[in-house]
């Protein structure tokens, strides 16, 4: 997939979800429930907007959402949190999700952050060595969300947040 990456719109929202649910998918267990759950999906832009964030997409030939990721800032002022990526399985090793967490990472260093964390669920392993591979380290901090899905989530930091 030639993929160009554009912000989000809140119009988006209907391939946002097919693809959310297309990677929850493969994982047992995983339940996308967007009126309960998840309602910020349908209205991306305007939520992002909302954190101080930015969202974007990786759009295919005929408007194909792929990709999608982004930043908001993190509870702690110093840094700035990734939210959100996620890449069809058949387009992933592409380098598409690099360029992503690329975008994100500089908007962190130009708004002055000192670090980039993530919060990922236990389940998504491929996730984890991609993000390890990135130069984030798996924290011992984790956090159980109660949803649908039983999620139990991991914590990931880089830091120091540094020019590639």
């Amino acid at each position: 997939m030639k993929a160009v990456i554009r912000p989000v719109r809140d119009s988006d929202a209907e391939g946002l979800i097919r693809l959310i649910g297309a990677c929850w998918s493969a994982y047992e267990g995983c339940i996308l429930d967007v009126d309960a759950e998840e309602p910020q999906l349908r209205a991306m832009r305007s939520h992002f907007d909302a954190l101080g964030g930015e969202y974007w997409v990786a759009e295919g030939a005929g408007g194909r959402i792929g990709a999608g990721g982004g930043w908001a800032p993190a509870a702690d002022p110093a840094g700035a949190e990734l939210h959100k990526l996620y890449v069809l399985a058949d387009l992933r090793r592409q380098g598409i999700a690099r360029r992503l967490v690329g975008m994100a990472e500089a908007a962190a260093r130009r708004r002055g952050s000192r670090f980039v964390e993530l919060w990922s669920d236990s389940r998504f392993l491929e996730a984890h060595a991609f993000y390890e591979a990135l130069g984030y380290r798996r924290t011992a901090r984790t956090r159980e969300l109660h949803d649908l899905s039983n999620t139990t989530e991991f914590h990931f930091r880089k830091e120091p947040l540094t020019v590639p």
